[in-house]
């Protein structure tokens, strides 16, 4: 099925194909109900070939606003966490068989109108994912980040490279596209069910030998926006420090973690 979503015009076009892929997008959601037709609106008109919204047991119209804009829902009946929210994420809209996934925020932090160069980047064969960074175009304090979460990021950032071996500008962007066949190579499926997840799975790309490529974004933090609080970030930050030291470790041939088990091979550093 083949969603739009802009409203017919002659000034619109049908599709947008990119070298023949089709591409999904999926939104792992919780009480995103003020922000989520703005988002979907934001989406390049014809640019999607299936849309899944996961909603992890909000208690606002979430669900009901995604239905009317015609976007499959898949609904947790208890709150399981933004990690485990992308696990259903992902097992469900593999089963649609898209070549490429891009995972969006529902929260209209991250420009939607991104998605055709991230995809883009993709169906060119010279990445298979590719992320949207608040840090490289260098106005993520403008856009409102708190300055405690910039330190954050570039500190955590920092440390991570090191450890890693990479030269990403951030690991912590919740706006991510992958082709489908990473996904399926990937063992994502025993992270955390809580925020680290992204982190770990970043981890695990980048020790499996992918070429990670990035996407300038702008930042946008307002109310609605969703944020974790400082006690949170803290837990997320310690979180991101043991995918370093594992990650490392199993670079120097020191200790396999479980998270790397099936990535150490791939990747001689």
């Amino acid at each position: 099925m083949r969603f739009r979503q802009r409203p017919d015009n002659d000034n619109t076009p049908e599709t947008i194909v990119i070298n023949g892929k089709t591409v999904a997008v999926v939104m792992p959601a919780f009480r995103a109900a003020q922000t989520l037709e703005a988002t979907w609106n934001a989406i390049p008109a014809g640019l999607v070939d299936h849309a899944l919204l996961v909603d992890d047991a909000s208690d606002d119209d979430t669900v009901r606003r995604a239905e009317s804009l015609g976007i499959e829902v898949v609904v947790h009946p208890e709150n399981r966490g933004y990690g485990a929210n992308q696990k259903t994420c992902y097992r469900t809209i593999l089963e649609r068989n898209p070549d490429i996934v891009v995972m969006l925020h529902p929260d209209y932090q991250y420009d939607p109108r991104l998605m055709t160069a991230m995809t883009g980047m993709i169906a060119s064969g010279v990445y298979e994912v590719v992320i949207g960074s608040r840090i490289l175009g260098g106005g993520a304090l403008d856009g409102g980040m708190p300055w405690w979460k910039y330190a954050a990021n570039r500190f955590l950032t920092g440390v991570q490279n090191l450890a890693l071996g990479a030269k990403l500008s951030e690991y912590h962007t919740g706006y991510r596209a992958f082709s489908a066949d990473l996904l399926r190579a990937i063992d994502w499926s025993d992270n955390s069910d809580d925020f680290v997840f992204d982190n770990q799975m970043l981890g695990q790309v980048v020790l499996a030998g992918y070429t990670v490529g990035e996407v300038s974004v702008p930042t946008r933090y307002f109310e609605e926006a969703s944020s974790i609080n400082f006690r949170r970030s803290v837990r997320y930050g310690l979180g991101v420090l043991g995918v370093s030291l594992a990650g490392l470790a199993c670079r120097m041939g020191l200790y396999r973690h479980p998270l790397f088990r099936r990535h150490a091979d791939r990747n001689p550093a």
